[in-house]
């Protein structure tokens, strides 16, 4: 593809910029394929500041792919709380294993290949690629379509096979090839620090005399979205049960949210509904009428807690029982002093800091 003097520059500006205002992040200090991988899916749904320490420990326990795909998933999902959207990790624990098995434990150098693996999208494949070895595939992200968008007053909804394509374009027409890498970090350092959604840096971003939306005065109309995420209300109550020390817990299946992960258990109703009310329904009834005397405090009510399609209102009830119930022979039984060894969504790690004062 014949690129024109005034797209060159435009990478040329980037990349000095980048190499003046670039955060010091210990992935940018390698061409290792596996770390690249490990920041690309931690930062995908996690902001820096708050993903580093979350790398920092997970490269520490799983420093290769050899060590990722050795593990047992229960301890890559525990290493992994507290971070969200937990599919992340089950693949990247089994991309890790494909790894091992189809490529003999290296980290494949091929763009498609790398795409073949499991979790690995057109975006993470191009900036392992251009990171570990500069090839020329563009990366395109949530802070690249805003650049993109702005720079050319593109106006085609992001979220439409049309603005998908049109985008991918625009990055590849930008992109010098020779530089592919550390065009890729500036574009995207530059989304995350100057070009962000609210407010916008405009005055001092490096593409200022050449961004369209900047000149005519209307940064924040871009970019373009055609449809807003729906999302549906859940309605949960976490029971956590205790007899002489002993606790319940129930290990998440199927293909709802946080599979794999570990919590007490659990009843879900359509609409809110305080302890009494919880009482009166089948469910309850079913679990916990055979268990005698109940002695019950309540630990958090009504606890919001948002994800990408749901808003879960969540309750925890922590109850004594005189004798344990048949209902319970269908979760695994441990020692309350055990919880912690377990992986559990980051609603219940918040109530159980709050239960043992640490809140």
């Amino acid at each position: 593809m014949l690129q024109s003097e005034s797209e060159l520059e435009i990478s040329r500006i980037l990349v000095e910029w980048y190499e003046i205002y670039k955060r010091e992040l210990p992935w940018r200090e390698t061409r290792d394929p596996y770390i690249i991988w490990i920041s690309e899916i931690i930062l995908q749904q996690t902001r820096v500041v708050q993903g580093l320490e979350y790398f920092l420990r997970f490269t520490e326990r799983f420093p290769n792919v050899a060590s990722l795909a050795a593990a047992e998933e229960d301890e890559v999902l525990k290493y992994w709380q507290g971070l969200g959207y937990y599919s992340r990790a089950r693949n990247l624990h089994a991309a890790a294993k494909s790894i091992m098995e189809r490529f003999n434990g290296v980290f494949p150098e091929n763009y498609k290949e790398v795409l073949s693996l499991k979790g690995i999208g057109e975006y993470t494949a191009a900036a392992i690629v251009s990171f570990a070895w500069n090839q020329p595939y563009p990366v395109v992200d949530g802070n690249v379509y805003r650049v993109l968008s702005r720079l050319f007053a593109a106006d085609t909804p992001i979220d439409t096979a049309k603005g998908k394509k049109q985008f991918a374009e625009l990055a590849g027409m930008i992109l010098d090839r020779k530089n592919a890498g550390a065009h890729n970090q500036a574009i995207m350092e530059l989304g995350a620090l100057r070009c962000v959604p609210k407010n916008p840096d405009c005055k001092v971003c490096p593409l200022k005399d050449k961004c369209m939306a900047f000149a005519s005065g209307d940064a924040q109309a871009y970019p373009v979205k055609q449809n807003k995420t729906k999302t549906r209300d859940r309605y949960f109550h976490y029971l956590y049960i205790i007899y002489k020390g002993q606790t319940w817990m129930n290990r998440r299946a199927g293909k709802d949210i946080w599979t794999g992960l570990y919590e007490f258990p659990l009843i879900e109703t359509d609409h809110a509904m305080d302890f009494s009310g919880l009482c009166e329904t089948q469910s309850f009834r079913d679990l916990l009428g055979d268990a005698g005397t109940l002695s019950i405090t309540q630990g958090l009510s009504n606890v919001k807690h948002t994800l990408s399609h749901q808003i879960l209102y969540a309750s925890f009830y922590q109850i004594e029982i005189e004798r344990i119930p048949e209902s319970l022979g269908n979760y695994l039984s441990l020692s309350c002093r055990d919880i912690e060894k377990y992986a559990v969504p980051r609603l219940i790690h918040i109530y159980l800091e709050k239960l043992n004062g640490n809140l």
